[in-house]
């Protein structure tokens, strides 16, 4: 698994150098309302946890159906309404976060794992104007570490 976790980040980092942090999601936008910063940079993307379901295949292999969820989180402290004049502010934000899908979309993390496929996105906002865009994907793995002449 952390072969994944570590060539997500690589890859996003690649392509979207502007993100002032790439790290796992280990809850660091849920921080109380009371706060006032988040323990992050901005623009950045967290990467959660693997979650799989798997199957035996016969002989101690096995191929799960798994996903990941990724959050882009932008801050958002300019106007952006229509009236401000400076709503493009809006559309570069959408256009960045498809940046994060495109970077993702097809890509193969590791030798045992298949091409990630965006099966959900949402987008929502938090308090002190964070915006985020998460997108979930999923791929198959196949794992053989526990085969009797893979010790």
């Amino acid at each position: 698994m952390e072969d994944i976790f570590i060539a997500l980040m690589e890859r996003i980092a690649a392509l979207m150098p502007e993100l002032s942090l790439i790290d796992e999601d280990y809850g660091q936008l849920e921080m109380g309302i009371d706060e006032d910063s988040y323990p992050v940079t901005f623009p950045c993307v967290l990467i959660s946890d693997v979650i799989s379901d798997w199957n035996d295949i016969g002989l101690g292999a096995q191929k799960s159906m798994s996903s990941i969820t990724l959050r882009l989180a932008l801050d958002c402290y300019h106007d952006t309404s229509f009236a401000s004049g400076t709503y493009d502010a809006v559309r570069n934000r959408l256009l960045f976060a498809n940046r994060l899908y495109k970077a993702v979309q097809g890509f193969v993390p590791a030798d045992s794992c298949s091409e990630l496929v965006r099966v959900k996105e949402r987008s929502y906002a938090l308090p002190h104007y964070i915006k985020v865009y998460e997108k979930v994907f999923t791929f198959t793995l196949h794992d053989e570490s526990a085969m009797a002449d893979n010790d």
